[in-house]
C-alpha cells in the first residue's frame, strides 16, 4: 500500500469517527441540547443559501456586463469595418 493510500484511509476512518461520535452525543444529548444543534445546523444552511444566492447573483451581473461590453464592441467593429469597406469602394 502507497502512501497515498495510507493517507486516503487514514483520513477516511477519522471522518467516520468523528461522524460515529457526534452521532453518539446527538443521541445521548437531552431536547434542549438537540433543539440548539438543529438551529445551529438551520442557521449555517441560512447562511450557505445567503452566500450562494449572492454569489449567483454576481456572477449574473458579470456575465451580463461582459456580454453587453461585447456587443458593443461587435457593433463598433461592424461599422468600423463598414466604413472602411465604404471608403475603399467609394
Amino acid at each position: 500500500m502507497n502512501s497515498s493510500n495510507k493517507k486516503t484511509g487514514l483520513v477516511a476512518l477519522l471522518g467516520l469517527a468523528g461522524g460515529l461520535f457526534a452521532w453518539y452525543k446527538y443521541k445521548t444529548a437531552t431536547p434542549e441540547e438537540k433543539e440548539k444543534i438543529k438551529n445551529k445546523i438551520s442557521e449555517a444552511g441560512a447562511k450557505l443559501k445567503e452566500t450562494y444566492q449572492e454569489a449567483e447573483a454576481r456572477i449574473k451581473d458579470t456575465y451580463t456586463e461582459v456580454e453587453d461590453t461585447v456587443a458593443d464592441n461587435y457593433a463598433k467593429l461592424k461599422n468600423n469595418v463598414k466604413n472602411e469597406a465604404d471608403k475603399i469602394s467609394g
